[in-house]
């Protein structure tokens, strides 16, 4: 069994009104599977939701973003289809997904986006 952590972060310091971006909390998965990972962005409708994973004793690496009104996933320097992508059923409900899951996946997931009523960025 691989576990895989979805994790909250900040990366700046929240104000009274912020968006709360809310995760799924640690999943489970055989080598092999598929992992899904979701996020919601809250009040958010209007950005991207983007994706980073941390390994034990590393800093988080950006993996992807994407928005609902685009036609593909943006990535980061390392990842890419068919591995890794995302996915959204509303404005604001997105998913990481990692596919054929391996030892090398176990890691704390962070998803973020870009509050403009708070001019910052948010995530919980």
């Amino acid at each position: 069994m691989i576990t895989i952590f979805c994790a909250f972060f900040t990366l700046l310091t929240c104000v009274s009104g912020v968006t709360v971006v809310t995760q799924s909390p640690l999943i489970t998965v055989r080598k092999g599977e598929k992992a899904e990972l979701d996020c919601n962005l809250g009040t958010v409708t209007d950005q991207s939701a983007r994706w980073y994973k941390q390994t034990p004793g590393g800093v988080p690496q950006y993996m992807l973003r994407f928005y609902h009104d685009w036609s593909s996933v943006r990535y980061g320097s390392g990842f890419s289809a068919p591995k890794f992508t995302s996915t959204h059923s509303s404005k604001s409900d997105y998913s990481l997904i990692v596919n054929n899951v391996d030892v090398d996946d176990s890691a704390v997931y962070y998803c973020k986006t870009w509050d403009d009523s708070a001019k910052e960025y948010v995530s919980q």
